[in-house]
């Protein structure tokens, strides 16, 4: 039950913790309504090597940073401060916006020395978040990879990808392209607090059919599953995945890193104060007593009897429905070529 005299409803961060790369501090006290900003930056670059064994790509890309989707448990807050804002409410509020990715992409794949390997979209921020809408750098850099045959995953948790079938559907005949939709809960009550300016779960699942429709290959990540609130919801989304045509099924453990720690925490605080307590000590046995899980290999998934709880209901789960009902395989490297002619793609 949340406290309506409180609660910032539209938002999953309910204030601003202190920046530590800054000596001045602002809470929030000083944010003076909740509209959301979109500041344009100069990005030297926007392709990043990967240094986590966790992750399946060697390279990921994000056209944006900060996220208005405000889903609170996110762990890419913890980036928000580097560029001069909070993890908390800013993240939501104040979101970066490198338009000119498309251009530096272009440059990155035109390299001599460049050898093709995959790319994740989206390892940070959700590349179909609202400002797509707008902005539509995704649209481009999809455009820009199908020309160079350059393989691409995607994760979301929007249905704006739909948007562009007509470039994803040609990328996936080539086996360019995988797309992951991340779903957290099938509570649609849930969701709105957590996820606040998401698409709800069922419209995510919707998005699931129409891709496996299309023969594009796409998963469901159950991310994060939430220790005492949303792991009772596996079986029933590992279901809805397979009856959506999802091609696999995926998850991950809540891990609240750094300032997602105190948010995280005073979010419980307003909305389920009386299973706080169960839902930090249960996430904290799946990290070796601490909530905070930095540990390669480990952070994912967890460790000890809950975290192998979980793991066992899944694969009961995907055992009982027959996952992974296709199987997608690793992306083609090996149609990438530079377009002899440049064409422009940003009039």
């Amino acid at each position: 039950m949340t406290d309506n005299t409180t609660y910032k409803r539209g938002r999953g961060a309910q204030f601003n913790p202190s920046n530590r790369f800054n000596t001045f501090h602002h809470d929030e006290h000083w944010i003076c309504d909740s509209k959301t900003r979109f500041i344009p930056t100069e990005a030297k670059s926007i392709v990043n090597k990967v240094e986590s064994p966790d992750i399946p790509m060697p390279f990921s890309m994000n056209p944006y940073q900060g996220c208005e989707h405000g889903c609170v448990y996110c762990y890419a807050r913890n980036t928000h401060p580097y560029w001069g804002y909070s993890a908390g409410l800013d993240f939501e509020q104040k979101i970066l916006v490198k338009k000119d990715a498309p251009a530096l992409l272009m440059k990155y794949l035109s390299r001599k020395n460049y050898l093709p390997q995959p790319i994740l979209l989206s390892g940070n921020t959700d590349c179909y978040q609202p400002a797509e809408q707008e902005f539509r750098l995704t649209r481009q850099i999809l455009e820009i990879c199908l020309r160079f045959r350059q393989p691409l995953s995607l994760i979301t948790k929007n249905s704006l990808i739909l948007r562009d079938l007509d470039l994803l559907k040609p990328m996936a005949g080539l086996n360019l392209v995988q797309v992951i939709l991340s779903v957290t809960t099938l509570d649609e009550s849930l969701r709105s607090l957590l996820e606040p300016r998401t698409a709800t779960s069922w419209k995510r699942l919707k998005t699931v059919e129409s891709l496996s429709q299309q023969d594009i290959p796409v998963f469901v990540m159950m991310a994060p599953v939430i220790p005492g609130l949303t792991d009772h919801e596996i079986n029933e989304l590992t279901e809805q995945a397979a009856l959506h045509g999802a091609w696999d099924f995926f998850y991950s453990l809540l891990r609240l890193n750094g300032d997602v720690e105190p948010i995280f925490k005073d979010w419980l605080d307003k909305t389920f104060p009386e299973r706080a307590a169960k839902i930090l000590n249960r996430t904290a046995d799946c990290h070796g007593g601490q909530v905070q899980d930095s540990r390669f290999k480990v952070r994912m998934k967890g460790e000890g009897h809950f975290a192998a709880m979980v793991r066992d209901q899944v694969r009961i789960a995907k055992t009982k429905l027959g996952f992974p009902k296709r199987n997608a395989g690793p992306l083609n490297c090996s149609l990438f070529k530079v377009p002899k002619a440049q064409l422009d793609l940003f009039d």
